[in-house]
């Protein structure tokens, strides 16, 4: 376990490229070309501009982050991420927290996430720290806008 220091606090949009260059560095992460533009997380921070959260370490670099927001009736977690090397000192569970706290002044009683099922390491974060994978629905999507193409870390 690490001794490294952090901070975590309410995003804001000023934390876009640092929160950028953290996606850029994990494996496998999704990147949608317009919800994830510096246009799109400023639409999404605007219209939830107290629950979104990140982590940032001691020399200023943010070290992980959540987008989450809500409709009035369920929040969302989107987009949860630690930076490889400081994972497993308590940065994710840390900013779960802070979400839901968040999340619970707003009135919202509920959050779901989705998460890839090729995502190991994201599933097995999810499973420890209590949440309930849902085996009683599907999830459906449908594409409004197909120029928001998701591209995948190598």
């Amino acid at each position: 376990m690490s001794t490294k220091e952090y901070t975590i606090r309410t995003m804001t949009f000023e934390d876009y490229e640092g929160l950028r260059a953290l996606w850029m560095t994990i494996k496998g992460f999704g990147i949608r070309s317009i919800d994830d533009s510096k246009e799109g997380v400023e639409r999404f921070l605007k219209r939830n501009p107290d629950t979104s959260v990140v982590a940032v370490a001691e020399d200023g670099a943010i070290v992980g982050g959540i987008l989450c927001g809500h409709d009035g009736r369920r929040g969302c977690l989107y987009h949860v991420c630690v930076r490889a090397d400081h994972r497993r000192i308590g940065i994710g569970k840390a900013m779960v927290v802070h979400c839901m706290n968040a999340l619970k002044a707003e009135q919202i009683n509920k959050v779901s996430l989705i998460a890839f099922t090729k995502n190991d390491v994201g599933n097995a974060f999810w499973k420890c720290i209590g949440w309930t994978k849902r085996e009683d629905l599907n999830y459906y999507d449908f594409t409004l806008n197909e120029e928001n193409i998701t591209a995948f870390n190598q």
